[in-house]
This record gives C-alpha cells, sequence and structure tokens, in this order.
C-alpha cells in the first residue's frame, strides 16, 4: 500500500489494518466479508465464525437464500439424486454467528476498503475473501451466445440450466443425436464433461434409447481419468460415445442454434437432438473488475495464505483463483477456504496460523455401482500449489472395488455439504 493511499484512508476516517497484525483493542470487532456463498465462500465465513467464538463480525454477501450445489448434478441428469437434494440454505451459518446479506455486490472498492453492494449499500472490510465462482465466455464458441443458452444449454451454472438440460436429455428419440462441446483448460469441475457424458448414456441406454450417439468435440488432447471413462464407455455403453481429440474433428468451427448444426473442420453434424456447449471459462466479474485478475482470466493467490497477489488484504478462494496443480473443484474450494479462514483469523485477532496444506478427490460415477477417482495432497512450493501425493482409480479394478468408491462419493456428499451448511 501506497504513502498516499495511507493518507487518504486516514483522511477518510477508515480503519487501516496493518497486513499480518491483529485488530487494536478497542476499535470494536474486525470485520471480514466474504463475497459468494458457495463451496469455498459459505466454507471460509461458516470456519471463522465459529472458530473466532464471535471476536471477528463475519458477513456473508451472497443474492441466493438457496444454493445448488454443481458438484453431483451430474447425478441428478443421470437419475441418481433429486433435484431437491441438490439444495442447501444459510440457516446453519447464520447459527454459527455468520451475517447474511442476501444481495449482489457490485463492485470492490480496494481503496476505501469496501464491497459496493447492489442497492449501492457499502460493506467496510479489514479483510476480504472472495469466492466469486466462474464467468462463461460466451465468445469462445462461434455461433453461440448467452441468448442462445436455453436452445444450447451449458448446465455449469447449477439451477434453471441443470433442469432445462434434464428436459432436453428427456427429450431425446431414439437414434437422435447428441453433440458436447467440451471446455478448454482450466475450466470448473464438477460437473465434469465425461461423467455428464456417462449418465446421458445411462438415461438413454435404460430407457430404451439405445441407438442415440454422443458425440464430444474436445479442444483438449486428453483429459484428466481419461482411460477410465473410454474402458467404462466400451463396458456400458458399447457403439454410444465418441471422443475426438481435436486432431480427429480438426477442431470446433461454429455452431447454429436455429438448426441445431454442429461444424467442426472433420464433419458438419445437423439436427442434433441435444447439443450441449460448454464454453471456456474465467474468473468471476466482480474479481476481474476489481483488477485481481491477471491476463489469463483468474486470480493469482500466495500459495501459503490464498491472498491475492494483487492485494494481500484480500484473499482469493475456489475456481476463481489460480489453484497450480488443484484443480476447480468443490473439494478444493473447501480446503482453500479453511486455509483462507485461517490466515484470516490469524491477520484479524492474532491466532495462530499452522503451514497451508490441501486435500482434494474427485469421484466420477461411470454407471450404477461403477465409479471412479483421482486426488491427492498439496502444499505451497516454488511459489505455487504442489501436488506430493497423488492417487487415480486403476483400469480393470473389481466390482467390489467400484462399488465401494461411489459409496465414499455419496459419503463425500452428505459430509462436504454438512461443513459447509453446518
Amino acid at each position: 500500500m501506497t504513502v498516499s493511499r495511507r493518507h487518504f484512508l486516514a483522511a477518510a476516517g477508515l480503519a487501516v489494518l496493518p497486513l499480518g497484525a491483529p485488530a487494536v483493542l478497542g476499535q470494536g470487532k474486525p470485520r471480514l466479508v466474504v463475497v459468494g456463498g458457495g463451496a469455498g465462500g459459505a466454507t471460509a465465513a461458516r470456519y471463522v465464525a465459529k472458530d473466532s467464538a464471535g471476536a471477528i463480525e463475519v458477513t456473508l454477501v451472497e443474492p441466493n437464500r438457496t444454493y445448488v450445489t454443481c458438484f453431483h448434478s451430474n447425478l441428478f441428469l443421470g437419475g441418481f439424486r433429486s433435484f431437491d437434494s441438490l439444495l442447501h440454505g444459510y440457516e446453519g451459518l447464520a447459527k454459527d454467528g455468520v451475517r447474511l446479506v442476501h444481495e449482489a455486490a457490485s463492485a470492490i472498492d480496494r481503496d476505501r476498503r469496501e464491497v459496493v453492494l447492489a442497492s449501492g449499500g457499502r460493506l467496510p472490510y479489514d479483510r476480504l475473501i472472495l469466492s466469486p465462482g466462474i464467468d462463461l465466455n460466451y465468445g469462445s464458441v462461434p455461433g453461440w451466445s448467452k441468448e442462445a443458452e436455453d436452445i444450447m444449454p451449458h448446465a455449469w451454472k447449477a439451477g434453471p440450466q441443470t433442469k432445462l438440460l434434464k428436459a432436453k436429455l428427456d427429450q431425446v428419440p431414439d437414434g437422435g443425436l447428441i453433440v458436447m462441446i467440451a471446455p478448454p483448460n482450466p475450466y470448473r469441475c464438477p460437473p465434469g464433461p465425461y461423467e455428464r457424458v456417462s449418465m446421458m448414456a445411462h438415461v438413454l441406454k435404460t430407457t430404451g434409447r439405445g441407438r442415440a450417439k454422443i458425440i464430444v468435440i474436445d479442444p483438449k488432447q486428453k483429459f484428466s481419468k481419461q482411460g477410465l471413462f473410454q474402458e467404462g464407455w466400451e463396458k456400458h455403453y458399447s457403439g454410444m460415445v465418441e471422443w475426438m481429440a481435436p486432431d480427429i474433428s480438426d477442431g470446433l468451427k461454429s455452431v447454429d442454434p436455429k438448426t441445431s448444426t454442429v461444424v467442426t473442420g472433420f464433419e458438419t453434424y445437423r439436427d442434433a437432438a441435444l447439443v450441449n456447449v460448454i464454453p471456456a471459462q474465467m474468473a468471476g466479474a466482480i474479481a476481474r473488475q476489481a483488477e485481481l485478475a491477471d491476463a489469463s482470466g483468474w486470480c493469482p493467490i500466495d500459495p501459503d495464505s490464498m491472498a491475492s497477489r494483487m492485494e494481500a488484504a484480500i484473499f482469493v478462494i475456489g475456481d476463481a483463483a489460480i489453484p497450480g496443480d488443484m484443480p476447480k473443484s468443490a473439494f478444493a474450494a473447501n480446503s482453500q477456504a479453511k486455509v483462507a479462514a485461517m490466515k484470516a483469523r490469524a491477520d484479524l485477532i492474532g491466532a495462530r496460523a499452522f503451514p497451508a496444506r490441501y486435500a482434494n478427490t474427485c469421484w466420477s460415477l461411470i454407471a450404477p455401482d461403477d465409479a471412479v477417482k483421482v486426488g491427492g495432497r498439496y502444499a505451497p512450493a516454488d511459489g505455487k500449489i504442489r501436488e506430493v501425493e497423488g492417487f487415480i482409480s486403476k483400469t480393470g479394478e473389481p466390482p467390489e472395488l467400484r462399488r465401494a468408491t461411489q459409496g465414499e462419493n455419496m459419503g463425500w456428499y452428505a459430509a462436504i455439504t454438512a461443513d459447509i451448511f453446518g
């Protein structure tokens, strides 16, 4: 922070909390504002509130009163979960002492250390944890747009789009064509594109539409758990799924929502029964507008704390951050939130902070009782979050192991939503 900026803050009558120093007694409770009530933000708000035992004023800014999880939304698509089971409220956070502001945050005033609300109100903060999720790059798929998302849905933000994709899937006839446009790296996962393909194929097969075809147009030459998925597709859905790397498809050229057409350099697919467009992604708009993102569109962070490299009083967690070797998953966001919460408490009230450690596991359901996983443990190294130990399911695993893996998957969902929302 520059001298002139500190003079400006002092002249404005705003408290200036030195980085790394606890709040001064007699100046009221230090203030933490959290923007975004998903897996990262809700976790951070809840953990700071309960672990500080009321010593920190914690405010969560989230426009929605109910959160719909992207994680396990593919299982709703496949008929393994109800939509209502994806819904979670914030009552548990309120019980833990979090003040809830159900309003959109429109901007961050970094100079004044205030979050500007859509109503024009302002929330001052001593520390800010930002968990804005992703925005979709509508211009990354030629011919597609926000106006076309109800015709060619993305379902990459859970809610109405999730229901729309399910409704369109249920309308695909036997022998119909589904085209998925997979996203480039990096992208939010879950929902995973390839688990989604599996769930689509499962629904088609079990409802007597086994002659339907799913074409995946991918901008990537390879993808996570590729061997496991391709083994599963051949075993459970032989002939139904065709994955096309860019050297096979010659790349996506355009889509036409009016005629349900997808054009690649290799072939033109006309009259598709369903086109699922998953575009390129970037950090949520509020992070970019606050100049917390770099040229990549994502937010660089300090791996020891999840603090923004652009502004040390702000932590950026979850999908919006550049997470090194970690994926953009709910498990990862929950893990990052706990590190940020610990560091924020240390900054604000002098609580003890331990070295940052992170973890992640991503489960994917391929067919009933056939689930696979990948994950690891992570730690700061060389200025990034680096994997220190990894694991992944193996091809050819026995059915009982895959069944147990799905049991872990369902148990994890119950545990992590309880951890996030109380």
